[in-house]
């Protein structure tokens, strides 16, 4: 399979070393560029990337609005977002893993790491490393102004066991190990999580796992 990308950059120098990355490697094709969230969304539509690779500072719209208004679009349904920023603490990073995005990556990571996490993405996966994250999530949760905490009560104990260990950003090979269960429990187990909390993916059962208060800032 081709995975086809979108790469969104204000700077046209960083867009075309991605571009020169991505085009090297056989099962990744870049289908067009933009240089700002309109652009992105635009192209978005038009073309229907499998992973957009989305910067989140820009001018004009940023990555984080043009992310919540390309996956809040019923065409967009299979469109993965990856998010780049310069910045591990980029205070913008939370809010656009939970408008939907499936993860971040530094901009200064390895090409090996950015073709990695394209993949992972496009199969549906969800991108919680490197460990900054849920570093991220953990960070922005103890500066968050109070709210009303979303409620975990329609999952079922072994489910709540099942999202602090995603949260903790374990695979689910691991889980299985960890629960003494089948990965293929696991699997059936992480459908019913994300179909019970209406989440997009395993970055959004991170965030929920915090905001709920299943799991604590500074433990996994």
């Amino acid at each position: 399979m081709t995975i086809r990308v979108l790469l969104v950059d204000d700077q046209e120098v960083v867009r075309v070393g991605f571009r020169l990355i991505l085009e090297s490697v056989p099962d990744i094709h870049v289908v067009g560029e933009a240089g700002d969230g309109d652009q992105a969304i635009e192209l978005a539509r038009a073309m229907q990337p499998d992973v957009v690779l989305m910067d989140i500072r820009m001018p004009r719209r940023d990555g984080l609005s043009a992310t919540a208004s390309i996956l809040n679009e019923p065409w967009a349904s299979a469109i993965k977002v990856l998010m780049l920023t310069t910045f591990e603490h980029d205070e913008y990073v939370f809010e656009a893993l939970r408008v939907g995005a499936s993860g971040f990556l530094l901009k200064t990571t390895s090409p090996e790491d950015m073709v990695r996490a394209i993949r992972v993405i496009a199969e549906g996966g969800a991108l919680l490393a490197p460990s900054i994250t849920r570093r991220v999530i953990a960070d922005y949760i103890r500066r968050a102004p109070p709210t009303a905490p979303p409620s975990a009560d329609t999952l079922t104990e072994r489910e709540a066991e099942v999202l602090k260990l995603i949260a903790a950003g374990k695979p689910n090979a691991e889980i299985a190990a960890e629960l003494g269960i089948g990965e293929a429990t696991v699997k059936t187990h992480v459908s019913r999580i994300l179909a019970k909390l209406d989440l997009r993916d395993r970055v959004q059962a991170v965030v929920f796992a915090y905001e709920s208060g299943l799991v604590q800032p500074g433990h996994s």
